[in-house]
């Protein structure tokens, strides 16, 4: 899906055909306030969005919307403002162009707006799966997963815990079958990727 903001009918109402026409649905918006009322999509997804609105700045729109990693921003815009261009790209735009714009460029940007945008939802998809496996942990299989990650010795483990080497070792193969870990580089990552930190103990 291709959403476009623009208060210009006619930039809108062109923008719609020309994504149409390159295979995409396109959901057109007067203004920020109306686009912020329609229910979030779950599905590859990006903005076209123009900078001067009839409520809210394009920019603060943006800045509302700094959560969506899974929907790519494009701006467009009648004015030249360098001040503009360089706030939306360093807050994380996809592309900035100026009005009238090339068809075939702003094809361009959505195509791999929207490629970027299937990776986020893999990512998140990615991650949501591992947030359950993760949920599936006992107290005491997560306490050895922080020490494993940490780089810690089965024998090491065992001692922190106050544990045997033999239970460790069944911790941490029960840890690795609930995550889905091949070996302790894929712990690693998944910890990583969970912002989960090791625990360190004096």
């Amino acid at each position: 899906m291709v959403f476009v903001v623009d208060d210009d009918v006619s930039v809108r109402e062109s923008l719609g055909l020309l994504i149409e026409s390159a295979g995409w649905r396109p959901e057109l918006f007067a203004c920020g306030s109306e686009f912020l009322e329609r229910p979030r999509v779950v599905a590859p997804s990006c903005l076209v969005l123009d900078v001067m609105l009839p409520d809210l700045n394009g920019c603060d729109l943006q800045a509302l919307l700094a959560d969506r990693a899974d929907m790519p921003i494009i701006f467009i815009s009648g004015h030249n403002d360098v001040a503009t261009t360089v706030r939306a790209m360093k807050a994380g735009a996809a592309e900035f162009f100026p009005k009238p714009f090339a068809d075939d460029a702003v094809l361009a940007a959505i195509g791999k707006a929207i490629d970027r945008s299937c990776k986020a939802l893999a990512d998140e998809a990615a991650t949501r799966s591992l947030r359950d496996s993760y949920a599936t942990l006992s107290a005491r299989e997560r306490e050895v997963l922080a020490l494993v990650i940490s780089g810690r010795l089965n024998k090491q483990v065992g001692s922190e815990l106050g544990i045997s080497e033999i239970t460790v070792k069944a911790h941490r193969g029960s840890v690795m079958r609930k995550m889905k870990a091949d070996s302790i580089c894929d712990l690693v990552r998944m910890a990583s990727r969970l912002c989960l930190g090791p625990v360190l103990k004096a």
